[in-house]
């Protein structure tokens, strides 16, 4: 949109209605080049912007403001001129996204976009900017982390060509120097909006969860987990002067569960990221597979080791990356296949790897072979029948070496007993199994009601 009477009506009209999404728009930079143009070279008063000074550009962008087409009563002085500040700001920044495609300067960009973003924080410390006007800062901080990002792509392109040059050149050292300060920057919103103290339906506290939301996802990036850790610690010490947490948009809810059950993952506290998963997953829209997809990513590990439940083809049907990762460990688990299942993990180590879920599932040899154990059990039919009509009872005394040869095989590799012993043994301590290992005899001694915890067996 020119900077002209259209927008400034938007933004009069913005104003009068308390529309912060309506107002959000005016300074989006979602625009094709041709666009952001038009801003940067359009006219008000003040001849040619590309050619006008920054006072008259500033001046005309006021005139214009004070004389909205859509005739703004009780708006102060004061916060015209913060909003002056802003589009000011918009218009620099759309100079230069206007030409970065062919200049390639994120980092222009980066810092401009960081200088409107500043002007908005000013405006709400300074300029009597209320509440209503936060999806500002949503537009604002979305772009910014964006554009932080675009930065440190460019910059890292540019440092790797130079890196031949240099022996002493360090690549890791400002890999992320942008988005690190991007982090900064967000932290800045971040108490701008847990500090204010007006009354709950004029706070800016109804910022909070958006603003976090950027936050985790900029420390996801930056490998820093720890620091989205402090962020929520500072949130639970302040929940008592919070609007409920079920009265924010549910984008917002699924987002921030998502975020915090993979904290909980990550720290191996399984039961309480299954919690915040499972709500992510509850909540989230039907139609938001993306989302849901990166939800289950971490949902079923989880119950693999909270409940030992695999996830069913209907589930992942709809979502074919997680079937190529997930259904081959599914199909070796169930079948207690050992050597298969240590082959798919393998193949899929590095995706594994990347999303941070590899050691988790490794653990899921532990029910393979509880369920290979089981076979065996079962294999081993009942007990003798003392006397006619008598209930048959399952064999429970079993020697270590049909467990041996039952290894063997599902390993593919000889396993001695004392090995088996070893293994029987972490089954037993883990609660997968119910029983005792007798060396004197070599057996291994079941109990005769629920010997697999969990399995109906």
């Amino acid at each position: 949109m020119e900077f002209g009477p259209a927008l400034y009506h938007e933004f009069g009209e913005a104003w009068k209605k308390r529309d912060g999404y309506r107002l959000a728009k005016t300074i989006s930079p979602d625009l094709t080049p041709s666009q952001l143009s038009n801003i940067w070279q359009s006219a008000n008063g003040a001849g040619s912007y590309k050619a006008a000074r920054d006072d008259d550009v500033k001046a005309a962008i006021k005139r214009g403001l004070s004389s909205s087409p859509a005739r703004l009563d009780g708006i102060s002085q004061k916060e015209i001129k913060g909003w002056v500040e802003v589009y000011f700001t918009y218009w620099q920044a759309a100079g230069i996204l206007a030409q970065v495609q062919q200049t390639s300067s994120w980092t222009n960009a980066y810092e401009q976009w960081k200088a409107l973003i500043n002007a908005l924080i000013q405006g709400y410390n300074s300029h009597e900017f209320e509440a209503w006007t936060i999806p500002c800062l949503y537009v604002a901080g979305k772009h910014l982390r964006l554009f932080a990002m675009q930065a440190d792509e460019n910059t890292s392109v540019n440092d790797n060509s130079a890196a031949a040059f240099q022996d002493d050149f360090d690549p890791e050292l400002q890999k992320h120097q942008k988005l690190e300060d991007c982090a900064r920057v967000l932290n800045r919103v971040f108490s701008l909006c847990l500090s204010d103290r007006a009354p709950l339906e004029e706070s800016r506290k109804w910022g909070l969860y958006y603003i976090i939301n950027l936050l985790f996802k900029t420390y996801f990036k930056l490998n820093a987990t720890g620091l989205s850790k402090n962020v929520l610690r500072i949130l639970t010490a302040g929940r008592g002067d919070m609007p409920d947490f079920h009265a924010f948009p549910k984008s917002q809810q699924v987002t921030f569960k998502y975020h915090e059950g993979v904290l909980c993952f990550l720290e191996e506290n399984y039961a309480e990221a299954e919690k915040h998963l499972t709500e992510a997953w509850n909540t989230c829209h039907r139609d938001a597979m993306r989302n849901k997809e990166l939800i289950l990513t971490y949902l079923i590990p989880c119950h693999l080791i909270t409940t030992h439940t695999l996830p069913t083809e209907k589930l992942l049907e709809p979502f074919p990356r997680l079937q190529k990762l997930f259904l081959p460990l599914c199909r070796c688990i169930k079948k207690g296949e050992l050597h298969k299942f240590d082959l798919a993990l393998q193949e899929a180590e590095d995706e594994f790897v990347k999303r941070r879920i590899y050691l988790t599932l490794e653990r899921g040899r532990d029910i393979a072979l509880r369920n290979l154990i089981r076979k065996v059990f079962i294999a081993g039919g009942f007990e003798p029948v003392a006397k006619e009509g008598d209930k048959p009872v399952r064999r429970t005394r079993i020697p270590v070496a049909e467990f041996a040869a039952a290894i063997s095989l599902g390993s593919e590799e000889k396993v001695d007993n004392d090995e088996v012993e070893c293994l029987l043994a972490n089954m037993i301590y883990k609660g997968l199994v119910k029983g005792y290992i007798s060396r004197e005899r070599s057996i291994v001694v079941l109990s005769k009601s629920g010997a697999f915890p969990g399995t109906g067996v």
